[in-house]
């Protein structure tokens, strides 16, 4: 990635920039938890895992994972099988959340025709798991959010591209005339584990929250029958992968301001319904 000066009219040196850090499905939740995300709260979430699997925050889940719909994932199971199901199973469900061993479903491979010709790799996680995910979100979403980037508005709640369009005009009329657009290419494919457990780490210290966020980050994908190992990138699919996204590039973006650069990061808000919608017509 480039780095590119801009000039202010009157002379002085100045920087501005807009990156567009991609694009998953699923934005952040609307509804948040009322998990504490002050300065200390890496010291308050070490028994995080209780939160997430609390009968409030799984209603929410699911209300919401109900609401975005989606095709079923390689196990067949539809949205509105999903209650019935978790009534029946939820307790064992449960127990192997808290004991660790629970293990999330190989996601199902959707290919979907891209704009500019070619095509992109979705993957469909089951629905039981899109719930897990999303109950982990609500509660991650107020530990990371509060403390990202004022420039930073790609799938954040309250936030949308229009923000990142008034910030990017505030920048024009206070006389920053030369604008970089940077676009992160193929980051959601690209991640690297290690580095983002690291970041995550930083906040989380519940071993277990950790231990199932890797193993959604590690979860093969079904292709043709055949389940393929991921050992890097985030699943495009996941509720959760634009969370994780934020907390890796919010470096990227403390590292801007550091520099002195007026920036505003991005993502295409609409590309996840989208996407999604073309993935149920291929399947």
């Amino acid at each position: 990635m480039d780095e590119a000066g801009s000039g202010k009219r009157d002379g002085k040196p100045a920087r501005a920039m807009a990156v567009n850090g991609g694009t998953v499905s699923n934005q952040g939740n609307e509804s948040q938890t009322s998990t504490a995300c002050d300065e200390n709260a890496g010291d308050k979430t070490t028994r995080l895992m209780e939160e997430v699997l609390r009968r409030e925050n799984l209603i929410e889940a699911h209300k919401r994972v109900k609401r975005n719909k989606g095709a079923p994932g390689v196990d067949g199971m539809t949205v509105d099988e999903l209650m019935p199901f978790c009534r029946e199973h939820w307790e064992e469900i449960r127990s192997q959340i808290l004991d660790g061993t629970y293990k999330p479903q190989p996601v199902r491979a959707v290919e979907i025709p891209k704009p500019n010709g070619g095509k992109r790799m979705l993957g469909i996680p089951v629905v039981l798991d899109r719930l897990i995910t999303q109950a982990l979100l609500q509660v991650l979403t107020p530990i990371f959010d509060p403390t990202f980037s004022e420039s930073s508005h790609g799938y954040r709640p309250g936030r949308s591209t229009h923000d990142a369009v008034r910030c990017a005009r505030e920048y024009v009329n206070q006389g920053y005339d030369w604008i970089v657009t940077l676009d992160l290419e193929r980051f959601f494919d690209n991640v690297q584990h290690d580095v983002l457990m690291s970041r995550i780490a930083r906040k989380v210290k519940d071993k277990r929250i950790l231990r199932l966020i890797r193993r959604y980050l590690q979860v093969g994908i079904l292709i043709n029958g055949l389940t393929s190992p991921r050992s890097e990138g985030t699943p495009q699919g996941s509720p959760l992968s634009p969370l994780l996204s934020n907390a890796l590039l919010d470096e990227l973006d403390k590292e801007l301001e550091a520099r002195g650069h007026r920036f505003c990061r991005y993502a295409d808000d609409g590309a996840p319904r989208r996407r999604r919608k073309e993935a149920e017509k291929v399947t």
